[in-house]
């Protein structure tokens, strides 16, 4: 059966011990994966932050469990990214099938040369007891307060005050910033009364998750993700089939618009639909949940000193694993911009790039979620023959594999043209090329590096100047708070960089590049003191 993780204590504030002068640099209202990874985020950047959550627990069945290589690369800055792989569930091979047809399978990471795979399953209950237990190594940073139930705030000029309710009685606090990671029926959204604009699909479907020790897939050793469109054993639905770690497999199927959700969760309802999967395989249900779904996103994230993070600020659909790793995304690009603003370091303006750059993002998962949504349930006959022409054409024609959308999987967007960048100088030929692949605005590819390391193990949490087969500039000791990594006849960063310059952000964003002929120490500090979002001389006098 699923992990069960021991209570978590309450312990008594300092608010309700008679210290009363209490105020934080941060309290971010959520210990989910998003609330716990931003606390664990700022920590790293030497913010002191408080934690507070109306429950004691690690959450109660699988809920997201597919965890992108983006997110394993923020995990692994955070700290948990081993240990997510050493446990997760590896898989890169998808098959998808039109009735019991295999009409093509894919390669989600063809290509040697990363640390992290392209996905992994993982419980989000193996996560959430992941994060913890790194908030709590920094006692001096990160106050964890569990059975701590935020029930009020006000935003003023220079600080958020919270109402919090506990066992012992209410108290209150103020923060210099709130972050809301308190999910998506937040109830700091609902307090403020914010439209949560999107579309609701009416369509219902069945997750059931089973400890099952029989294996489906072809080779016990590579576990496969299994889509289904019209499977014989559920017809005219379409359904999927993926394992998790400790012999959990996820199964999910489509139940219809009309599907009664107490009925349908009935343990005689599930489980002879599940038997029409694996057969006679014996198999015990560990958790059963029945829903239906938004599409849907917040106008604004940033609300002067609170902001929204993670499912507060946008949700969709679980097609594609854009969830819970868009919330990661998210923490990524907030932290280290919140980081230096707290320290005097950047404007408050900065954090208005957060909404612009996150906004782009949800947007972009949104209309993803949406498509592939549409394709699994056509609104018209229109749209239900696209479809079925699409899958009968596939088997044969790889021009139509391209086009059937079983969830587009989870991908960082690009942040080119956006607020932080630096445009690319005009002086590229072709005897030396940056890269035959646009890299500005895009998360650092990962390489391996001299003794067995990873380059994006030396990147993050603060700006790096990249140097591939390139000499740094004259005078780069000038610039403050930048430092420099350099890579000589790595084959990897020939093909994946090119030869040049790069900026790389906190969150491992390419924020600018050069020719080596084009970098120097005026270009380098105009792009950092942008990527700040602020004119700072960033050249020491």
């Amino acid at each position: 059966m699923s992990q069960q993780y021991p209570a978590f204590d309450f312990k008594t504030p300092p608010e309700l011990s008679g210290n009363t002068d209490t105020h934080y640099s941060v309290a971010i209202v959520g210990a989910g994966p998003i609330g716990l990874s931003a606390a664990i985020d700022l920590a790293l950047q030497g913010i002191a932050v408080v934690v507070l959550d109306d429950n004691n627990v690690v959450s109660v069945g699988s809920r997201a469990i597919c965890w992108a290589k983006r997110s394993l690369e923020i995990y692994d800055r955070l700290g948990v990214g081993e240990r997510m792989l050493e446990k997760g569930v590896t898989w890169k091979t998808g098959r998808l099938f039109h009735g019991s047809d295999e009409v093509y399978n894919f390669d989600l990471l063809p290509e040697a040369g990363h640390k992290m795979p392209a996905f992994i399953n993982l419980q989000q209950y193996h996560v959430e007891q992941y994060l913890v237990e790194r908030a709590q190594e920094f006692p001096d940073l990160i106050d964890l307060r569990f059975k701590h139930k935020v029930v009020d705030h006000v935003i003023a000029d220079d600080n958020v005050s919270l109402c919090i309710e506990t066992p012992e009685g209410p108290y209150s606090l103020t923060a210099d910033y709130v972050l809301a990671c308190d999910g998506a029926g937040s109830p700091t959204r609902k307090r403020m009364g914010l439209s949560f604009e999107g579309q609701t699909f009416e369509e219902r479907f069945l997750i059931a998750d089973i400890e099952m020790q029989g294996n489906p897939f072809p080779d016990a050793n590579n576990p496969e993700r299994w889509f289904w469109f019209k499977p014989p054993f559920h017809e005219g639905q379409s359904a999927l089939l993926h394992k998790q770690p400790d012999n959990i497999y996820r199964i999910d199927l489509q139940l219809g618009a009309d599907a009664d959700p107490v009925a349908e969760s009935q343990p005689d309802k599930v489980i002879p639909r599940i038997k029409e999967i694996v057969g006679d395989e014996p198999f015990e249900l560990s958790w059963v949940s029945v829903y239906k779904f938004s599409c849907a996103k917040l106008d604004q994230f940033v609300h002067g000193r609170l902001l929204f993070v993670g499912d507060s600020a946008h949700v969709v659909s679980p097609f594609g694993a854009r969830g819970g790793n868009g919330g990661m995304h998210d923490v990524d690009n907030l932290c280290w911009k919140l980081a230096l603003v707290v320290k005097g370091e950047a404007p408050q303006s900065l954090l208005q790039t957060y909404e612009e750059e996150r906004g782009h993002g949800a947007s972009e998962n949104i209309k993803n979620s949406a498509q592939a949504t549409r394709f699994m349930s056509p609104n018209s006959d229109m749209e239900r023959l696209y479809r079925d022409e699409i899958l009968d054409l596939a088997g044969d024609l790889p021009f139509a594999r391209s086009l059937i959308n079983s969830g587009r999987l989870s991908t960082p967007c690009v942040l080119d043209g956006m607020t932080l960048q630096s445009d690319e100088p005009q002086v590229e030929d072709a005897d030396e090329p940056l890269s035959i692949h646009s890299l500005n605005g895009k998360a650092a590819p990962d390489l391996p590096t001299d003794n067995n390391g990873w380059l994006l193990n030396n990147l993050g949490n603060s700006f790096t100047l990249l140097l591939v087969d390139c000499d740094a500039p004259d005078e780069m000791t000038s610039i403050e708070s930048l430092s420099v990594v350099k890579l000589e006849g790595n084959d990897y960063a020939h093909n994946r960089y090119g030869k040049g310059a790069f900026l790389i952000r906190p969150d491992q964003h390419i924020a600018a590049r050069w020719p080596s002929r084009a970098v120097n120490v005026e270009s380098v500090a105009a792009a950092l003191s942008k990527a700040c979002g602020s004119q700072r001389t960033a050249v020491a006098s």
